[in-house]
């Protein structure tokens, strides 16, 4: 027994060790420059590099593999007047998926629809647009399934759409009150096996929505965690059953989590709280994590609002 005790010791030691030095190898924060670009999603290619959607700027920054700060890598224009959302990185298709928010209101001469837009990985050009199926609609999050179909979240329309293999449009594949009524903020979404699971921000709840084998979504159903999440809003898959998940807070201090599902059930598990800005965003690179802060409580406040350096900060979680 001591012997096993004495191993079990020495391996818990190698761990913190292992930990500490992919940390050390991973930049401890991606700084992402510019004044007021309130910074909303973020991806990462498997070699490394970090995508990060900007509502302020209207930009998508590139952090390079390794690197320490991320710059302009498609600036803005016609594409999203308003700003992007969420982004997700597409390895297969070489694309990156992003989100743009409708630009309508006060001084908009010419209304824009929310889009799910395709970039070029390598170049950032534009590959394609999707423009939201229903009226009113506002593409959160994307996320990619195994058969390569796209999926996107509509928050205020509280619908999870599909974009086919080979498809030309968006179509709502969840709604109609499925994942609850309108009000409830409709906001991340990832892929977990055979599932795509989405949670409401205003809700603070997660549902889990089978893939049938004809691609047509199966019985949504709200997962049961062991603690409740508090504003739950980007998260990514995790392995084969768990999921990071950034939590903005009800006072505005965030966290993340690991919640491993087993059927409909999920545990959590906090990695890291105190993100005084609200965590709205999460990526892996390795076995680090990056968190992002987009500082909505300046960008809802007056122009002069101030703000802190925007960046994401690193995490050690290992190996899924």
């Amino acid at each position: 027994m001591a012997v096993m005790t004495r191993n079990r010791m020495v391996l818990a030691l190698l761990a913190g060790v292992v930990g500490n030095a992919a940390l050390a190898a991973a930049p401890s924060e991606i700084a992402i420059p510019g004044q007021r670009i309130f910074p909303e999603s973020l991806t990462s290619a498997p070699d490394g590099a970090i995508y990060v959607a900007s509502i302020g700027a209207r930009t998508i920054f590139r952090a390079a593999p390794g690197a320490a700060t991320a710059a302009p890598w498609i600036l803005p224009g016609d594409d999203a007047p308003a700003g992007y959302l969420g982004v997700f990185v597409d390895a297969r298709r070489k694309t990156l998926w992003a989100c743009s928010l409708p630009a309508a209101g006060p001084g908009v001469t010419t209304p824009v629809p929310s889009v799910l837009h395709a970039y070029d990985l390598q170049s950032g050009k534009a590959l394609a647009h999707y423009p939201l199926p229903t009226a009113g609609g506002a593409c959160n999050d994307a996320a990619v399934g195994a058969d390569g179909s796209v999926y996107a979240t509509d928050t205020p329309n509280m619908e999870v759409l599909r974009l086919k293999p080979g498809g030309s449009a968006l179509e709502v594949w969840v709604g109609n009150g499925a994942l609850g009524p309108k009000g409830g903020v409709l906001d991340g979404i990832a892929v977990v096996g055979n599932r795509v699971i989405v949670n409401t921000l205003a809700t603070s709840k997660l549902f889990s929505v089978p893939v049938g084998k004809d691609g047509q979504a199966g019985t949504v159903t709200e997962v049961t965690l062991d603690q409740p999440l508090d504003k739950p809003d980007g998260m990514r898959s995790f392995g084969k059953d768990s999921l990071l998940i950034a939590q903005g807070g009800s006072a505005g201090v965030g966290r993340l989590s690991r919640v491993t599902l087993k059927g409909n059930a999920g545990t959590a598990v906090t990695l890291k709280e105190g993100y005084p800005d609200g965590a709205v965003a999460v990526t892996v690179v390795g076995s680090t994590a990056y968190v992002l802060e987009a500082q909505f409580g300046a960008m809802r406040g007056p122009p002069d609002a101030p703000t802190q350096p925007f960046h994401a900060t690193a995490v050690f979680v290992g190996k899924p």
